[in-house]
């Protein structure tokens, strides 16, 4: 007979962790008693991160005396205080091989439904003290599982446990674990996970996303958007001929790009951008991400260039470049990218981020798309405002184009009705007036301060969130899961000794710096050049700190649980072999 063996709660708390606090609710101890057991929770019991953990399907965590016995075993270790594995409820029996996502069990008062494996993260090799501990968990098929409260009541240990309910398919929560994490993915266990209303929504879409994936595809959709990038059509930075400079507003010219043998250049997705290398006179090099903004299936590559006042890179562009003049240029990619199908699209630009959105109406327009299509543009006036006739005159070949276009501070000479259509900014009464419909796909482009204001606005009108996508020229925001906020530092060079090389360069952060063996990985060597980071696991599971590498080589230690997707490289448990450059 299954039985709850202990029952454990624990607040958040700050823990130090090197020189950082992690605030966590992984510190669980037994307790006395019944518990009222909520929708959301144990009488007595938080979560430290409600990103991650916490929430309806992950109201209670359960980890077995069996995988207690076998850690103690492969760990070395003689006792493991139960709770030690941030589990609420500590169980003899229902392992993770033999529970299903879907089953229901009764204890005492209440009765709890498996909506899904554990979720991996650092937090439990913190509180172990074993830093590869969530991808032990995984490669071992020991994971632990969520439950969602069906029916509130109190529980008490020593109480049996009864299952109340079988779900038919019977996917257990060891297969839903490795059909996420595991390479592999075959399609009929997908299928067969994805019939289980029980599981929860978050895994649902991760799931979905494997099985959506194209056959010949590499990396894991599921777990980071990164991957659903095409692989870069050559490795590293290559020359290509500078083969036409043109002047699009008062700050902004593009710069078209060819083949040196004149041959087609690969083809890229509308949306994608590539990276420049330049070598000022100085002998420092800099590398810069710019959107195409042509259309895809042309021999040539067009970007659009700003010139900052303080932009080392644009202004050297600007005063030295020349038709004829060789450029390293970097392969396209990204994940900013127009999906195919025939719904409505919604194109959202301010400024210079009019050059990705601007390819997509190429694409949409060139291949005489039927889709309704909105393209919205904010600008100060005309003279600020480029590729503005081009924009026009794509939106008046489709069917179901339409434009709004606003101004801040309109020029003496820009024409209201002809020019643009709003003397402001883009607001929520112009996306009233524009009659977006919830079930469009947003494409949103700009500054910071603009795409943070859109995404509010969006929501609020009701488009879905998962519908919205977004492009950004600098540094993706950071993700460290439980660290405590500080203040904000520009990236810059490690402190200590200069170390031996191989070079780092982290592109969208404008850092070049030597590596050093002290840092075990990539990712600890951005955080101590303050570099924004993303990350979760810290041991080649979650895929959170995936990054595409523009030119390199690397070497893992840990091996990752899955490689990324080809072109890209995991920060936690990477090393260079060689210099390379990271679109960070």
């Amino acid at each position: 007979m299954d039985t709850l063996v202990s029952l454990n709660v624990g607040m958040p708390k700050d823990v130090p962790w090197g020189t950082r606090t992690v605030h966590t609710g992984a510190w669980k101890s037994a307790v006395s008693g019944p518990r009222m057991v909520r929708r959301l929770n144990v009488d007595g019991d938080g979560q430290g991160d409600l990103g991650g953990h916490g929430g309806e399907h992950r109201a209670v965590l359960v980890y077995q005396t069996q995988s207690y016995r076998y850690w103690e075993d492969a760990l070395d270790r003689p006792t493991l205080p139960l709770g030690a594995f941030g589990e609420n409820f500590t169980v003899d029996g229902m392992s993770d091989d033999d529970v299903c996502i879907g089953d229901r069990y009764r204890i005492g008062g209440a009765v709890f439904e498996v909506s899904q494996p554990r979720v991996t993260c650092y937090r439990v090799g913190l509180r172990l003290d074993e830093p590869r501990m969530a991808a032990l968990l995984v490669e071992r098929r020991r994971p632990g599982f969520y439950l969602r409260v069906v029916t509130e009541g109190e529980v008490e240990a020593g109480q049996t446990i009864e299952k109340v309910h079988e779900d038919p398919e019977r996917v257990s929560v060891a297969e839903v674990d490795a059909l996420l994490y595991l390479p592999g993915h075959p399609r009929e266990a997908l299928a067969r996970a994805m019939r289980v209303p029980a599981l929860s929504p978050g895994w649902q879409g991760s799931l979905r996303s494997i099985a959506d994936q194209p056959a010949t595809a590499t990396g894991n959709t599921g777990l980071t958007a990164a991957a659903t990038s095409p692989p870069p059509a050559w490795p590293g930075f290559r020359p290509l001929m500078v083969s036409r400079i043109e002047g699009q507003s008062n700050t902004v010219f593009s710069v078209e790009l060819a083949a040196e043998d004149g041959s087609d250049l690969p083809p890229w997705r509308p949306g994608q951008s590539l990276a420049v290398r330049v070598h000022p006179p100085d002998g420092t090099s800099a590398i810069r991400n710019y959107s195409l903004c042509n259309r895809p299936g042309e021999r040539t590559y067009r970007i659009g260039v700003k010139e900052e006042s303080h932009g080392a890179v644009s202004s050297y562009l600007r005063a030295t470049l020349a038709v004829g003049d060789a450029i390293e240029v970097a392969a396209p990619r990204g994940n900013f990218f127009l999906d195919d199908g025939d719904g409505p699209v919604v194109l959202l630009s301010a400024g210079i981020g009019v050059t990705p959105v601007l390819s997509m109406l190429h694409s949409l327009a060139g291949s005489s798309s039927t889709r309704q299509v909105w393209w919205l543009h904010g600008a100060r006036n005309g003279a600020e405002h480029p590729f503005a006739e081009e924009a026009r005159r794509l939106v008046d070949e489709l069917p179901g184009g339409r434009s709004f276009i606003a101004y801040s501070r309109p020029g003496p000479t820009d024409r209201l009705g002809t020019d643009f259509a709003i003397a402001g900014r883009l607001s929520e009464e112009v996306l009233v007036r524009a009659d977006i419909p919830a079930d469009a796909d947003v494409y949103v482009c700009g500054p910071d301060a603009f795409m943070a204001a859109v995404d509010a606005l969006l929501v609020g009108a009701g488009i879905d969130p998962a519908r919205i996508h977004r492009e950004q020229f600098g540094p993706a925001a950071a993700l460290t899961p439980g660290i405590a906020a500080t203040p904000t530092v520009s990236p810059h060079q490690p402190s200590g000794p200069v170390g031996p090389g191989p070079g780092v360069s982290f592109a969208r952060s404008g850092l070049d710096a030597p590596w050093g063996p002290q840092y075990p990985s990539l990712l600890d060597f951005a955080e101590a050049c303050d570099v924004p980071t993303r990350w979760s696991c810290r041991t080649g599971v979650c895929h959170n700190c995936e990054t595409p590498m523009l030119a390199g080589a690397v070497v893992y230690d840990p091996e990752p649980i899955e490689r990324p997707a080809e072109g890209n490289v995991l920060l936690c448990c990477s090393q260079p072999v060689e210099a390379v450059v990271l679109d960070a």
